[in-house]
């Protein structure tokens, strides 16, 4: 089912999609989230709730996330850069699937390069 307008039904659809395509990845992204996260329905459904917060807050402007996203990425054992290109691929493939409106799948996907390039720049450049 497509999505016509960015509400918290629709970011947690994309949490569903998305994750359900991060878990079974196999570039090598997928085994640091499953490694992080673990393997079980209740760790990814309790991370897919906390990550919808997350965007909740940067499209509508509500829910309660108080997490640090940087710092849980700081925190990471070191991997490839080119990670974020797979996220990134999977994100918007993710994307065309839940919203039916070319405008909100751009939209949402400008802000996640955005947070790609800022976590590109603290892992890599920054010397953190």
């Amino acid at each position: 089912m497509q999505f016509q307008q960015i509400d918290t039904q629709s970011i947690d659809a994309l949490m569903d999609v998305f994750y359900a395509k991060v878990r079974n990845d196999k570039t090598g992204l997928g085994d640091i989230f499953n490694t992080r996260i673990g393997t079980g329905e209740e760790e990814w459904s309790a991370h897919k709730k906390k990550i919808a917060n997350f965007w909740q807050g940067m499209l509508l402007q509500s829910g309660d996330y108080n997490g640090q996203p940087m710092k849980a990425h700081l925190d990471l054992p070191p991997f490839p850069r080119e990670f974020f290109n797979t996220w990134l691929g999977l994100f918007s493939e993710s994307l065309a699937l839940v919203f039916a409106r070319e405008e909100d799948r751009a939209n949402v996907y400008m802000r996640a390069q955005m947070i790609a390039q800022r976590f590109q720049f603290m892992l890599y450049e920054s010397g953190h």
